[in-house]
């Protein structure tokens, strides 16, 4: 018998939801101020990689049953609040910065995709033998948009919980990784901001992993690794039809809907216009910049918070190898396919 749980009333959602709120409240409020100690500001860190080593030292620190309490709200910061924040980071640029790496950012959006899927299915299920829905879950994540694209993904392909579970697991793990590997080793790659912007965006698993790399070199790199990353993020719609309608196991989905473009891309693309047009009051827009960097901030801590290392445990070694693969395969491919475009343009 199938027991379909009751929808919880409001009351009860915000009792739940609380506690992790305010613990991923806590914790971007200490990077903030962290963040402005003479010291730190100097580095270039920045407070949204703060926000995420303080999240994940946290998670550590707590007992099981209290990080276990705070996933509600954890999760609601890292969702939710992530898309607001992502939306209004659309103020911060003009459409002559979209167009500008329109053509570049979805080229090597398109490539990393390709070969990244294409290596994870015949690396995973050739060489690591694992079945074809853990293989492609994992790809997807590592691909695309992180645990995004694997929540997307379960449908089409009809995975049971454990093998979402691991995947997400994995690309959380990886993308963690790449939020403090990728700033430290911008000094040896020979990218000035902007292409830096580009090589994050298009190799970078998760959005919120995106933001903190790129704006832990610069705010320009930033900008350009958010556009790159959300045009990526855009390619998941297709993707999944696609998908649908090639299914691994030679069947086809039928009737399935074209999965929409995320409404937090298409947010982000209407407030650019909006501000590449001027339309709202200065003061008013300054007001929701303030508040794009308090929803990044929360939103970058309850990341931090979610990386646990008993991940890995879960996740066992294979999935864990396979996106081992593919997080080379993300840094060491693109910084080649980006090189590339950098000298072509």
């Amino acid at each position: 018998m199938i027991h379909h749980e009751r929808p919880r009333s409001p009351s009860a959602a915000l009792r739940a939801t609380l506690p992790g709120l305010l613990i991923v409240a806590a914790i971007a409020a200490a990077a903030i101020v962290l963040d402005r100690l003479p010291g730190l500001a100097s580095s270039g860190i920045g407070a949204l990689t703060v926000a995420i080593a303080l999240g994940m030292l946290a998670a550590h620190l707590v007992p099981a049953s209290v990080h276990a309490r705070a996933g509600d709200g954890a999760a609601f910061a890292q969702r939710t609040l992530l898309r607001a924040g992502v939306a209004l980071y659309g103020l911060r640029l003009t459409w002559h910065d979209v167009a500008a790496c329109g053509v570049r950012g979805f080229a090597a959006d398109v490539t990393m995709i390709a070969l990244v899927l294409a290596t994870a299915w015949w690396v995973g299920t050739r060489w690591l033998k694992l079945d074809r829905d853990t293989a492609l879950l994992v790809g997807m994540g590592s691909a695309v948009c992180g645990a995004a694209a694997v929540m997307a993904t379960e449908p089409v392909l009809r995975a049971p919980p454990h093998k979402v579970a691991i995947a997400v697991a994995t690309v959380t793990v990886f993308g963690s990784c790449a939020v403090f590997l990728y700033p430290a080793l911008y000094p040896l790659l020979g990218f000035d901001p902007q292409q830096y912007g580009m090589f994050v965006g298009s190799t970078v698993h998760e959005v919120a992993q995106v933001v903190a790399a790129g704006k832990a070199v610069s705010a320009a790199a930033g900008d350009e690794a958010v556009i790159v990353k959300l045009l990526r993020v855009a390619l998941l719609a297709p993707l999944l039809v696609l998908l649908a309608r090639h299914r691994p196991d030679g069947t086809a989905t039928q009737g399935r809907r074209t999965p929409p473009v995320p409404g937090f891309v298409l947010g982000f693309v209407a407030l650019v216009v909006v501000h590449s047009l001027g339309l709202l009051p200065a003061g008013l827009e300054a007001a929701l910049l303030q508040l794009d960097a308090l929803l990044l901030a929360l939103a970058m801590a309850a990341l931090g918070w979610s990386a646990r290392l008993s991940m890995l445990r879960a996740a066992g070694p294979r999935p864990l190898l396979l996106g081992a693969i593919l997080f080379a395969v993300l840094g060491v491919g693109g910084y080649a396919v980006n090189r590339a475009l950098a000298l072509l343009a």
